[in-house]
């Protein structure tokens, strides 16, 4: 039963002229082989990208990438012909099973956008390529922890195909207090604002508290609200 917090200025960062990235575990060349995921969470990437930039086709196999808008859109096209344009409040899910390519780009000419994506082992190998994005803002804005994509059939959710994993996102009203999820693994990230974790204490922007075995306990907003993405998994 363990609890532990890793610190905003303590991830790794990429830095390039049209991308500012921090990662939460070890990715591309940023390499920890004490830091690579925690449970089935693999990647928890926080991107900003420049206005009219973003990342080119690339190729992606046997994972499911679940992508969440924070502020600006992203335009999202594949080689299996989806196409949509993400924003605040609309969660997507790319299956890339047995292969597939996709680009992510900033289409607004002038403004950045910021985003969470976030990388979970498939239960199977070897799927068809899939897409999906489904509108939870309506969700959201009656508070609480909002299951935004699931393994487990949560009404409202995009579905991942990884029973063992759930993602939650909550948009908390100052001083607002939830039951973070009872479950083996649990990741907890602060996406704005600050909160303070029972038995951890206070969490600002960026920073995120892994925990392992710890029962149910609750998180509490700080006085400027605060948005935060949670993951179960087993």
């Amino acid at each position: 039963m363990t609890t532990t917090v890793h610190r905003a200025p303590d991830r790794f960062h990429t830095r390039i002229d049209w991308l500012d990235s921090w990662h939460s575990f070890s990715f591309g060349h940023h390499y920890d082989a004490a830091n690579t995921h925690h449970g089935l969470l693999l990647v928890s990437n926080d991107d900003v990208v420049a206005p009219g930039s973003g990342f080119g086709t690339h190729p992606h196999r046997d994972m499911e990438i679940i992508t969440w808008v924070l502020e600006g859109t992203l335009e999202h096209r594949d080689s299996e012909g989806n196409h949509g344009v993400l924003e605040p409040g609309l969660a997507q899910r790319m299956s890339a099973g047995t292969g597939i390519r996709h680009s992510e780009m900033n289409p607004s000419p002038t403004t950045p956008v910021r985003l969470v994506q976030m990388w979970v082992l498939p239960d199977t190998e070897g799927i068809p390529p899939g897409y999906e994005q489904r509108w939870v803002g309506d969700a959201l804005a009656g508070g609480g922890l909002v299951p935004i994509a699931s393994g487990r059939g949560h009404d409202g959710a995009i579905t991942i195909h990884q029973r063992d994993a759930v993602c939650w996102v909550g948009r908390l009203a100052p001083e607002t207090t939830v039951t973070v999820p009872d479950a083996a693994h649990v990741h907890l990230y602060v996406a704005r604002g600050g909160a303070d974790l029972d038995g951890a204490g206070a969490l600002d922007e960026g920073d995120a508290a892994r925990l392992t075995g710890a029962g149910a306990v609750t998180l509490t907003a700080g006085p400027d609200g605060a948005e935060v993405i949670v993951w179960e998994t087993a």
